[in-house]
Formats: structure tokens, C-alpha cells, sequence
């Protein structure tokens, strides 16, 4: 039998100690991990495995207009919630359900599958009406509980509705002001929780814990709701009388920027938001581009007066059109050209030729200059959701047709706030406001947390340049296109618009137009700028027809509730309806007499020739026409000793074969027409004398579609 050496025993023991300390060192290592590292998470999830937590809602804040009048506000009400593992021990659970189902107006099956899932907590129905909460509480069934949840309600319905947006069931902003300012209004959720045994079982007389909600701050907007009304009965008025696709209207106080009314429709009720198509939600006047023709003008002129490019007095000629390039533009009223007429008067006339020759003056450089300045291209930066940034032709490609297009409000597409507050910097002296929906922020009991200021972004124009544009604005109203807006006792300014709707694919309507009238008043102190648009009327489609009484009536209103005092005496300026009277026959008659007789009859001359008689006069005699119009009168002259009769060559460019008929009869020339469509240019060439009973060879071509036209002004 041997004997292990002493050595080996020894290393066994020490082996045996050095295990014994590594689980020792492990073990303790493990205590204090568990104790004092995740000893905090362990404890949570112990907590967890106790208890059932029920989310309490916060209160969201309310919107009120500018004068402290509710908008949106939140309101109490039961949401019922089941713990099933407390349900299945109910006696009858079916016949249970089935009142609950009917309590509800819901599928009794669902119910039941619902209030018995293999789950620790389920909604039964959030945000139950007070009448089937009462009836619910009544069943006393053990698992059915409840607690109070804040509900969003919009106390003036339609009213603003796509301005403030909506909430969704777990009071999170979805839409408008609502999801723009949710982090503000929400406020932070709190916890109910409650404790629970081994087998899920509520804990008779365990402690409860409560983490109460804190309710969130309350905005109030720039808007006035008096005024939001004036505003949208007008759009209303315009729904039922012009029956277009969509209206809407802004104003605005042109000093700050802030928004007094805003509005587009058809609208939906935000209280019943899922019951509407979703493109209701949408708000045009922020998130969709347009061309906007004629009151584009404005930008045009302001940029151009700025520049020294064009003064009011400078003098131009429309003969109804203008050449650009190899191109011809027509003026709305072509046919019945303006002829020779002042900066100020093509202004009143939203003359195209004019406004085109400015531009023209003014150069690619100085417009886009202008163009980015008043802030096309860029979005405002308004409180909501979704806001478009235009459409603008690529300064690197723009060629003079382009030039020349975007002058009258075409090519380029821009939104209806991108307009008005580039207007109502053209109006306030020259200075582009942020355009501005909330003033103030307040905490639950009403203390002030902060005041949004207005925000200059930078001065575009001088206030010179401001007030030389508000005169020749208010012309427009007393004198030109939009006699339709003039206010008793406030001195008013704007511009009408008539713009071809853009076909998809390319191309322009010729049958559905974009009337808007964009204005300001009074002028001499402009404490307002409103811009009503009506996309696609029916019957009437003229801005001055559809949009500029609307415009009369939203401000009128405004003034008047604003306590502006009255700029002018009633009786200096009167809306008096446009008069017609029949055109006399001059011809015949000594170019003098002739003259003198339509002067005194309110028409204006545009004589051809050196004649001393008149030979024909355009239009013909005997219809009633518009006091104002301008006849032109062709003259025969000597020719000679032989006593040539010759007559001035008339213009016949952009005529069609029946008035290229009618004219060359009157004036006894023969005619030649080469093609078809419209006169593009004629030999000879207008303003040449030319015998008696020669002839006049025409070449016409079809116009092009897709050619873009201001129509009207």
C-alpha cells in the first residue's frame, strides 16, 4: 500500500480553495450587480408584475381667436377598459356581453371575444357619450372599469375648421394648428395603477398609485372670429351663387403679417372629421399652386416703379396685342384695343402690352430679383402643416416669352399665401412680413409663456415706391377694372384676376377660369389686405364680377369692426353702374365734326390718315357699346394731281377672315388670304397709304393650344 507524497495533498487543498473563492467572488459579484446595479430595474419589473397601469390623458390645451373666444376645447368623457382574467370569473359573461354590446350598438361577438382575449388589459370603447356611459356603470360587471379621458370638441363646427385641423382618439394633433403646435397643447398623459395578486386578481384595499396628468398650455391665434365669420358667409354666398369647384379667401393686417380670417370651401366639421372625404382636410390657400394672372400684376409694377424702369405718367400704345420675339401675346380685350394710355391707366385697364413692355424694360436680372424678394419660390414659413413653395421658371432657361408670361401672371405658379403676403408688402411700405396665426402661449391657469412677434424678413420695396403703387391701386377700384370693390366712405385699391385654368398634360382651359380680386383698403393708412379666389364658377367667371363684390363685402366688414374711421366723404365716390350707348354713324363726316360728336357722346377716337372726312369707322354704327371705348376712324385723302384717293392701311394682325372682311370692305380694298386661323402679318404693312380698291394679302396661322393667354382682367 503507498503513501501519496504530502506535496500532492497539498495542491489538492489549494485547488480546492481557489474554487471555492472563484464561487465565492462570483457569487458576491452577483449580489451587488443585482443589488446595486439593475437592483432599480429589477424593482420596476417586480412592480410591473404587481400592478395593471391605465394611461390617464392629459387635458390638451384650448385654441382661442384673438379676443379670447373658444375654438377648440377638451371635454371629459368615460373610456371603458376590461381585465379579462377578472371577466371569464362572471357569471352569465354572454348574456353580459350582449348587453354591452347593445349598450354600444356593436357586435355582441366581438364584445365577448374582446372582454376575454388572453390578455392583462383592453379597451372596450374609448370616449363613450355620457347617456351609454351612465347605462354601462349600471351592469356593474367586475373587469368592466373606466376612467376619464379629455375629448376634443370644436365648439363653432365648420367654422375655421381647416385652419385648426382635427385630433386623433389618443389626442395627438393630426391636422392644422392641431399638429403644428401638438407638443404645446398635449400636455404629458399620467398613470393609474392598480396591484394585483399571483393569479391576476385585483388586491382588495391595495394601495393605488396615481401619477396625475399635466395638462397642456393654450394657444391663442391672430384670428378674429367676427371677421372669420364676415369671411365665410361671403365664400358661402359665392358657393351657392357661382357653384365653383372651391372658394377661399385670406386677410390679413399688412403692417405684421398676422392673419385676421382664413378660409377655403367647401369644409368639413372637425368634430366629425371621418365622415368627409379627406381631401376637405386640405387647405388650398397653403398647399396648392396656381397661376395667378392679372394680380400677379402687382408684383410686376411694384418691382418695375422701384426700379425707375417705368413711371405713373410714362405713356404706352395697345393696339391689342404685343410681339414678343417671333410670338404674339394677345390683350384681354383684344379686338377693342386700349390704344394710347398712361403707366396708371394700363394699370386700370390690366392692359397686357403694358405690363408685358415693362417687363420687358425692366430685364431677367431686376424681375427675378423682384420675384425672390417678395418670397415666390420660397414657403412663408406660416404655423401649418403642408405649405407649398411654388413652381418658378428656371432663371437659367428663361427666355423672353417666359419673361414676358410671367408678367401677366403666368408660367410661374405660386400660392394664394405666397400673394397676399407679398402684396401686403407692396401695401406697408415695402417690408415682407412672416405671415403670423399664433400671438400667444399660455399655461392651464392663463399665464402668459410667450408672445410670437411679428417678423420683418426683409424690405423689398421703399415707402415711396409703397404709397406712388397705393394711388394708382385705388384708381383701379374708383376708375379701372375693379369698380365692383369700391367701400363707401374707405379709399380702396386692388387688382382683379382672370386667369385659364392649366389643363393636366398642358395646355389651358378654354372654358374654366380662376377669378380672384386681391385688394387693399384704406389706402392712405392700409390696415387690411384680403385676396378672394373662385376656382371655376359657373355663368360669370370675371374677377370683377365673381370675386371683387366678395372682397367689398369681407372688408367693409372688417373696417367696420375694427372701428377704422372713414377715409372719404360718401358722396366723392360712387359706384355707379357701367353705362352703354349706341355708337353713331361719322362716316361722312368732317374728321373734326366727327370727333367732337363721339367725344360728347363718351367715346374716345383713334384716327387713320390725313384725311379730312371720314371713310368708315370700326366698330359699325347702331350697337350700344361701353361709353369710353375707342372708335377708330379711317380717313381718304388726294393723292396727286390725279387725284388718287388713298387711305391708311389698317392693322390687321390677330383678326379672323370675317373681320378681315368686314374691315376691307368698309375701306374698298380688295383682300387676299393665304392660310387660316388668325392674321399673323399683312402686305402691306399697317400705317402705309394705298389706293383705293388695291389689295391687301393677309397670312394667317392657327393658334397654337397651349399658347398661354391672360383672358380677362
Amino acid at each position: 500500500m503507498s503513501t501519496a507524497p504530502l506535496g500532492y495533498f497539498k495542491k489538492r487543498i489549494l485547488f480546492l480553495f481557489l474554487v471555492i473563492a472563484l464561487l465565492f467572488f462570483g457569487i458576491t459579484a452577483r449580489l451587488v450587480w443585482v443589488q446595486f446595479i439593475i437592483g432599480d430595474e429589477l424593482s420596476e419589473k417586480a412592480s410591473m408584475a404587481r400592478f395593471r397601469s391605465v394611461e390617464v390623458k392629459a387635458k390638451r390645451g384650448a385654441i382661442y381667436d384673438a379676443k379670447g373666444r373658444p375654438l377648440a376645447i377638451s371635454v371629459n368623457t368615460d373610456s371603458f377598459y376590461a381585465i379579462p382574467s377578472q371577466v371569464k370569473k362572471e357569471a352569465q359573461i354572454e348574456e353580459k356581453a350582449v348587453l354591452i354590446a347593445q349598450i354600444l350598438e356593436r357586435d355582441a361577438d366581438e364584445i365577448l371575444e374582446l372582454i376575454t382575449r388572453e390578455q392583462a388589459f383592453v379597451w372596450v370603447q374609448r370616449q363613450v357619450p355620457d347617456d351609454k356611459a351612465a347605462r354601462l356603470k349600471e351592469l356593474k360587471i367586475d373587469g368592466i372599469k373606466y376612467v376619464e379621458e379629455p375629448e376634443r370638441f370644436y365648439p363653432k363646427g365648420e367654422l375655421l375648421s381647416q385652419t385648426l385641423g382635427f385630433c386623433g382618439i389618443d389626442n395627438q394633433g393630426l391636422n392644422g394648428i392641431e399638429v403644428t403646435y401638438d407638443k404645446i397643447l398635449r400636455g404629458i398623459p399620467g398613470t393609474i395603477m392598480v396591484e394585483f395578486d399571483a393569479r391576476g386578481q385585483e388586491i382588495n384595499e391595495a394601495v393605488q398609485k396615481y401619477v396625475p396628468p399635466q395638462d397642456g398650455s393654450s394657444i391663442f391665434l391672430t384670428i378674429d372670429e367676427t371677421i372669420q365669420h364676415i369671411l365665410e358667409k361671403e365664400l358661402h354666398k359665392i358657393m351657392e351663387n357661382s357653384n365653383p369647384i372651391r372658394t377661399g379667401a385670406i386677410v390679413m393686417e399688412p403692417s405684421t403679417g398676422r392673419i385676421l380670417a382664413l378660409a377655403s370651401l367647401p369644409a368639413y366639421d372637425p368634430n366629425k372629421y371621418t365622415h368627409y372625404d379627406h381631401s376637405l382636410w386640405r387647405n388650398f390657400l397653403i398647399s396648392d399652386v396656381y397661376e395667378p394672372g392679372s394680380t400677379f400684376k402687382t408684383v410686376t409694377a411694384a418691382g418695375a416703379l422701384e426700379e425707375g424702369a417705368v413711371k405713373p405718367e410714362d405713356r404706352f400704345y395697345c393696339p391689342g396685342y404685343i410681339k414678343v420675339g417671333n410670338r404674339i401675346m394677345r390683350c384681354w380685350r383684344y379686338g377693342r384695343p386700349h390704344g394710347s394710355q398712361s403707366f396708371t391707366e394700363g394699370v386700370q385697364n390690366s392692359c397686357n402690352p403694358v405690363f408685358i413692355s415693362v417687363a420687358m424694360r425692366e430685364g431677367k436680372e431686376i424681375f427675378y430679383r423682384y420675384l425672390n424678394g417678395f418670397g415666390f419660390g420660397q414657403k412663408t414659413g406660416i404655423e401649418l402643416p403642408g405649405e407649398a413653395i411654388g413652381i418658378l421658371v428656371d432663371q437659367e432657361k428663361c427666355k423672353d416669352l417666359d419673361l414676358a408670361s410671367m408678367s401677366i401672371g403666368q408660367a410661374n405658379a405660386v400660392t394664394p399665401i405666397q400673394l397676399i403676403t407679398a402684396f401686403a408688402a407692396i401695401t406697408n411700405g415695402g417690408y415682407l412680413m412672416k405671415p403670423q396665426l399664433v400671438k400667444e402661449i399660455r399655461d392651464k391657469e392663463g399665464n402668459l409663456l410667450s408672445t410670437i412677434e411679428p417678423q420683418i424678413i426683409r424690405q423689398v420695396i421703399s415707402k415711396e415706391t409703397s404709397e406712388k403703387f397705393l394711388n394708382i391701386l385705388e384708381t383701379v377700384v374708383s376708375q379701372g377694372t375693379g369698380k365692383n370693390a369700391f367701400i363707401e366712405g374707405y379709399r380702396a385699391g386692388g387688382k382683379t384676376g382672370t386667369a385659364q385654368k392649366i389643363i393636366p398634360g398642358g395646355g389651358y382651359s378654354s372654358s374654366e377660369y380662376i377669378a380672384s380680386f386681391m385688394g387693399v383698403a384704406p389706402t392712405n393708412d392700409p390696415q387690411v389686405v384680403c385676396l378672394v379666389i373662385v376656382d371655376s364658377p359657373q355663368g360669370l367667371y370675371f374677377g370683377g364680377q365673381v370675386a371683387a363684390p366678395a372682397f367689398k363685402n369681407i372688408v367693409e366688414g372688417a373696417l367696420r369692426h375694427l372701428k377704422v374711421p372713414a377715409q372719404v366723404e360718401e358722396k366723392k365716390i360712387t359706384n355707379t353702374a357701367i353705362e352703354k350707348v349706341e355708337l353713331p354713324n361719322v362716316e361722312g363726316r368732317e374728321t373734326s365734326t366727327a370727333k367732337e360728336l363721339l367725344l360728347n357722346s363718351g367715346f374716345e377716337t383713334n384716327v387713320l390718315g390725313e384725311g379730312t372726312h371720314i371713310k368708315a369707322q370700326y366698330p359699325k354704327a347702331g350697337q350700344s357699346y361701353q361709353k369710353g371705348e375707342r372708335i377708330t376712324l379711317y380717313t381718304g385723302i388726294p393723292g396727286g394731281a390725279d387725284n388718287i384717293e388713298t387711305v391708311t392701311v389698317p392693322d390687321l394682325t390677330l383678326k379672323t377672315v370675317e373681320e378681315v372682311i368686314e374691315i376691307t370692305k368698309m375701306l374698298d380694298f380688295g383682300f387676299e388670304i393665304k392660310g387660316k386661323g388668325i392674321v399673323v402679318n399683312q402686305e402691306p404693312v399697317p400705317g402705309t397709304q394705298l389706293v383705293i380698291g388695291e389689295k391687301i394679302i393677309v397670312n394667317m396661322e392657327e393658334e397654337e393650344s397651349g399658347e398661354a393667354e391672360e383672358f380677362a382682367p
